[in-house]
Protein backbone atom coordinates (compact mmCIF):
# COMPACT_ATOMS: atom_id res chain seq x y z
CA UNK A 1 0.00 0.00 0.00
CA UNK A 2 1.23 3.53 -0.49
CA UNK A 3 1.01 5.93 2.11
CA UNK A 4 -1.89 8.15 0.53
CA UNK A 5 -3.88 5.13 1.21
CA UNK A 6 -3.40 5.14 4.86
CA UNK A 7 -5.92 7.09 6.73
CA UNK A 8 -6.93 7.46 10.05
CA UNK A 9 -9.63 4.41 11.07
CA UNK A 10 -9.09 2.61 7.57
CA UNK A 11 -8.63 -1.13 8.45
CA UNK A 12 -6.27 -3.29 6.40
CA UNK A 13 -4.04 -6.45 6.34
CA UNK A 14 -0.55 -7.66 6.69
CA UNK A 15 1.41 -10.64 7.37
CA UNK A 16 -2.29 -12.16 7.59
CA UNK A 17 -3.51 -9.64 10.92
CA UNK A 18 -5.77 -6.98 10.40
CA UNK A 19 -4.92 -3.89 11.65
CA UNK A 20 -6.75 -0.52 12.07
CA UNK A 21 -4.70 2.42 11.26
CA UNK A 22 -4.32 5.34 14.43
CA UNK A 23 -1.62 7.76 12.93
CA UNK A 24 -0.18 8.82 9.42
CA UNK A 25 2.75 10.64 9.43
CA UNK A 26 5.25 12.08 6.37
CA UNK A 27 7.42 8.49 6.55
CA UNK A 28 5.29 6.07 8.89
CA UNK A 29 2.20 4.15 9.63
CA UNK A 30 0.75 3.71 12.89
CA UNK A 31 -1.55 0.62 13.70
CA UNK A 32 -2.91 -1.31 16.42
CA UNK A 33 -4.13 -4.69 15.92
CA UNK A 34 -7.58 -5.18 15.70
CA UNK A 35 -8.28 -9.28 14.94
CA UNK A 36 -7.31 -10.21 18.31
CA UNK A 37 -5.64 -8.94 22.20
CA UNK A 38 -3.85 -10.55 24.57
CA UNK A 39 -5.00 -9.43 28.02
CA UNK A 40 -2.79 -9.80 30.88
CA UNK A 41 -4.23 -9.72 34.77
CA UNK A 42 -1.93 -9.70 37.82
CA UNK A 43 -3.29 -11.04 41.28
CA UNK A 44 -0.67 -11.02 43.73
CA UNK A 45 2.68 -11.80 42.09
CA UNK A 46 0.72 -14.35 39.71
CA UNK A 47 0.49 -12.63 36.48
CA UNK A 48 -2.11 -14.67 33.70
CA UNK A 49 -2.56 -13.73 30.11
CA UNK A 50 -5.36 -14.74 28.12
CA UNK A 51 -6.04 -13.73 24.21
CA UNK A 52 -9.19 -12.59 23.45
CA UNK A 53 -11.14 -12.30 19.67
CA UNK A 54 -11.23 -8.94 18.06
CA UNK A 55 -14.82 -8.48 18.73
CA UNK A 56 -14.86 -9.27 22.04
CA UNK A 57 -11.79 -6.60 22.50
CA UNK A 58 -13.58 -4.14 20.58
CA UNK A 59 -17.03 -4.50 22.85
CA UNK A 60 -14.97 -4.34 25.79
CA UNK A 61 -13.69 -1.17 24.99
CA UNK A 62 -9.87 -2.23 23.85
CA UNK A 63 -9.77 -0.23 20.86
CA UNK A 64 -11.11 2.50 21.88
CA UNK A 65 -8.48 5.78 22.07
CA UNK A 66 -6.35 7.46 22.34
CA UNK A 67 -4.52 6.58 24.31
CA UNK A 68 -5.11 2.46 22.97
CA UNK A 69 -4.95 -0.10 25.34
CA UNK A 70 -3.20 -2.21 23.09
CA UNK A 71 0.21 -1.81 21.61
CA UNK A 72 0.88 0.66 18.70
CA UNK A 73 3.05 -0.28 16.05
CA UNK A 74 4.42 1.41 13.20
CA UNK A 75 4.64 0.58 9.51
CA UNK A 76 7.45 2.12 7.75
CA UNK A 77 8.16 1.81 3.63
CA UNK A 78 9.05 -1.82 3.63
CA UNK A 79 6.64 -3.04 5.98
CA UNK A 80 4.10 -1.27 3.78
CA UNK A 81 4.71 -2.92 0.94
CA UNK A 82 3.01 -6.23 2.28
CA UNK A 83 0.13 -4.37 3.84
CA UNK A 84 -3.35 -4.50 1.80
CA UNK A 85 -6.89 -3.69 2.04
CA UNK A 86 -8.03 -6.74 1.70
CA UNK A 87 -7.41 -10.56 3.12
CA UNK A 88 -5.54 -12.56 1.21
CA UNK A 89 -2.90 -9.80 -0.99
Amino acid sequence: MTLEQFTIGVEFWCSGRRWRCTDVGSRVVVAIRVDEATIATMQGRVTTMRTIDGTEAERIGWFRGPPYGVLESVFDEDDREGCSLTAGD
